[in-house]
């Protein structure tokens, strides 16, 4: 039985940069940054002052506030964003489908807000005023877990954690597990809540993040020769996926095909990339293969890109070693530019970002960028973006622990 075809119908974003896919889409396009300085708890004494919050959030606006009183802010996001990308499919999940629609939706740390508040009411009023609603809060399948709740959604259900990689690996097991004749539909992507002090202390202290403080829009510079680390970011990217013919047979609306992907391990290192970025090179290659077209057929590919010294640095080597001569004339941007980085969401923000450029015929920017890097020497689309025609998109994800994904979506 030869494997089915699987294409995107729906998306939903709640990002820093905009609530809904229209207003993120806009911002993107008009090389908005959503780094300020933090405002959701007191900044002094740490290292990094900024992230790209998403302000004046309410999930109350769009969920029952009941529910939303025992969800953590991630999965807050992630519900939101589902409902928005249900919503743009046109899907009405009905019992007679059921237990056709899966839901997988990735999140590298889950629940950290509840868990320090939660840490905070142990230790000043001891064991017994812990809420009984912690451990549903915080761990990191909830989002899945919730959203299949709301909407009825009895398909394979899980939650997948591989850091900064874990939306894209969502979306990719979730793509096997239509081709496969596992379920019809996916609601899928990552979410990410991780603007709190004990989360930004940890990544202080690995000395991971920008420090560029009195400055937070012109923080993240991927591929700048003066990046001094990544920007924190939050938020949810959700997509809609479903198997060709019966998305087909409904008249929804395609934005794409998702026809490549590819999951590697570095073994390498438990936060630093494989020094050559062969774990990376190999992950694009499994997705090209899948989608069976060659290297040269990339229009554009979305960089994991975080502004970190390291990773800018391998990802162009493992680019390079993937594209030959042909990853110099491919572009290829950092949205992290604009966005931050939102760790286990980024993934599913990134491909929702390809699938819009690829329907726009839009080329988004790198901004930020003012130094050349001799050693990130390909077309980083720097500060101003183009028109140009995609047909093949690529988007890239790492995270500590080795784990590389990589996707690919075409025009169909």
């Amino acid at each position: 039985m030869s494997a089915k075809r699987v294409v995107v119908t729906g998306m939903g974003a709640v990002t820093p940069l905009g609530i809904g896919i229209d207003s993120f889409w806009q911002s993107i396009v008009d090389c908005k940054s959503g780094a300020t300085t933090v405002t959701g708890y007191d900044t002094t004494d740490h290292v990094t002052t900024i992230a790209c919050e998403i302000k004046e959030f309410d999930a109350s606006n769009w969920i029952d506030r009941k529910t939303v009183k025992h969800m953590d802010r991630f999965v807050q996001f992630a519900a939101v964003a589902s409902k928005f990308a249900i919503e743009d499919s046109g899907l009405e999940i009905t019992d007679e489908i059921s237990d056709e629609v899966g839901v997988i939706i990735g999140s590298g740390i889950g629940g950290m807000s509840t868990l320090e508040k939660q840490h905070t009411a142990l230790v000043e009023r001891g064991p017994n005023r812990v809420s009984p609603y912690m451990i549903p809060m915080l761990i990191s399948d909830m989002a899945s877990g919730m959203v299949s709740i709301e909407h009825n959604a009895k398909g394979p259900n899980m939650s997948i954690v591989t850091a900064c990689a874990s939306a894209a690996h969502s979306i990719g097991e979730a793509a096997e597990m239509i081709r496969r004749g596992a379920m019809k539909v996916a609601i899928t992507g990552g979410a990410e809540a991780t603007i709190t002090p004990f989360a930004m202390s940890g990544f202080g202290s690995m000395k991971a993040m920008s420090t560029r403080n009195e400055d937070p829009a012109t923080a993240s510079r991927p591929f700048d020769k003066t990046r001094d680390g990544f920007v924190m970011g939050e938020g949810a990217g959700v997509i809609i996926l479903e198997e060709y013919e019966f998305a087909k047979a409904r008249g929804a609306k395609i934005y794409g095909e998702l026809i490549g992907y590819g999951a590697t391990g570095d073994a390498y290192h438990i936060t630093s990339p494989e020094s050559e970025g062969r774990g990376a090179a190999k992950a694009m290659q499994m997705a090209l293969r899948q989608a069976g077209i060659s290297p040269e057929e990339i229009s554009y590919i979305n960089a994991h890109g975080t502004s970190t010294p390291t990773n800018d640095r391998v990802e162009t080597m493992a680019v390079k070693s993937v594209f030959g001569d042909a990853a110099y004339k491919i572009p290829m941007s950092s949205t992290k530019s604009m966005t931050g980085h939102l760790l286990g969401a980024s993934g599913a923000i990134e491909l929702i970002i390809c699938l819009k450029a690829m329907n726009a015929d839009f080329l988004p920017a790198t901004i930020n960028y003012s130094e050349p890097d001799p050693e990130c020497d390909l077309d980083c689309i720097p500060n101003t973006p183009r028109q140009g025609k995609i047909k093949y998109a690529m988007s890239n994800s790492f995270g500590f622990g080795g784990h590389n994904g990589s996707l690919i979506v075409g025009k169909i």
